[in-house]
């Protein structure tokens, strides 16, 4: 396998490299992403029912907000496109952490000093974010253990709190992202890798993929993450359609919903039937434009 290059995104190359990363999702559609945040104000315990753990979830991610935003992104076969790093402005003077989470991100290696002076600003980085996500509408994005990640992304993009309920939160992600893929879910099916109940870098040993970067770095994540699941699929000839929408950590499972046809040129989305909430807005899909597509904060 070639050896791969994750960019480091700032402020000072921001625009640039999410341009980049919008060209390149028109050809590498499998999206592996990784995030690294602040902490956990609520602990959940052991045994929790679900609506306890979402109701933690939701407290900690309204609460809390991106440090680092990993996405690697890839071909059907496996094949890498790019792996991009986007460090968020965070200051500890003036942003809500928990301190044994930032010590522990320290300790592997995240500039704090640098994310406080280049780091991008939050409001910039959602708003273009969330303007490539509703442009490319046939992504299969790929998680491991992805319950934050995919919270603490769709916070971002929609710019709103997260819904109130287990129903909304997996119907609001269905219509944000589409295909979803927990591989860490995967792994229960795979003989092998211990019902699922092993990290990423525990998976990654025992099917022998390499890592690139340093744990716990979003970037290096989210390129070990899609590295393993081409080796999963590969090795266990998976039929990942089988796993879309299963998140390891609730029972709800996110649907896509589904695109029909339109009179005016444009394709509205419908829900499918375990999707209650409605999908109010179309997305306009001959934009030729990155900067005029439509944010999710105007279509939920």
């Amino acid at each position: 396998m070639a050896a791969a290059k994750i960019t480091a995104v700032w402020r000072q190359n921001f625009q640039q490299e999410i341009f980049r990363l919008d060209a390149a999702l028109f050809k590498f559609p499998l999206v592996s992403f990784d995030t690294e945040f602040p902490g956990f104000f609520r602990n959940t315990p052991m045994g929790a029912t679900e609506l306890t753990r979402y109701e933690d979830l939701k407290h900690n991610v309204d609460h809390l907000r991106l440090i680092q935003f990993g996405i690697t992104v890839a071909d059907v076969s496996g094949n890498i496109g790019g792996t991009w790093e986007f460090n968020l402005r965070f200051d500890l003077s003036t942003d809500l952490f928990v301190s044994q989470s930032i010590q522990f991100l320290q300790d592997n290696g995240v500039d704090f000093d640098r994310l406080r002076r280049d780091g991008i600003h939050f409001d910039m980085f959602a708003q273009l974010l969330s303007r490539v996500v509703a442009r490319h509408r046939n992504l299969c994005w790929v998680t491991f253990h992805g319950l934050y990640d995919l919270s603490h992304t769709l916070k971002t993009v929609t710019n709103r709190p997260l819904p109130p309920s287990v129903a909304a939160f997996a119907s609001q992600l269905g219509i944000v992202f589409g295909d979803v893929v927990d591989i860490k879910y995967m792994a229960r099916f795979c003989h092998g890798l211990r019902g699922g109940e092993l990290g990423l870098a525990a998976i990654a040993k025992i099917l022998k993929v390499e890592r690139v970067g340093g744990a716990h770095q979003a970037g290096s994540d989210s390129l070990l993450t899609a590295r393993v699941y081409t080796k999963m699929r590969m090795t266990y000839e998976i039929d990942e359609t089988l796993f879309a929408g299963c998140l390891y950590g609730i029972s709800a499972r996110i649907c896509k919903p589904i695109a029909v046809p339109n009179t005016n040129g444009r394709r509205c989305f419908i829900p499918n039937a375990t999707t209650p909430a409605p999908f109010l807005r179309c997305i306009t899909t001959h934009t030729s434009v990155l900067m005029i597509a439509a944010p999710f904060s105007h279509v939920l």
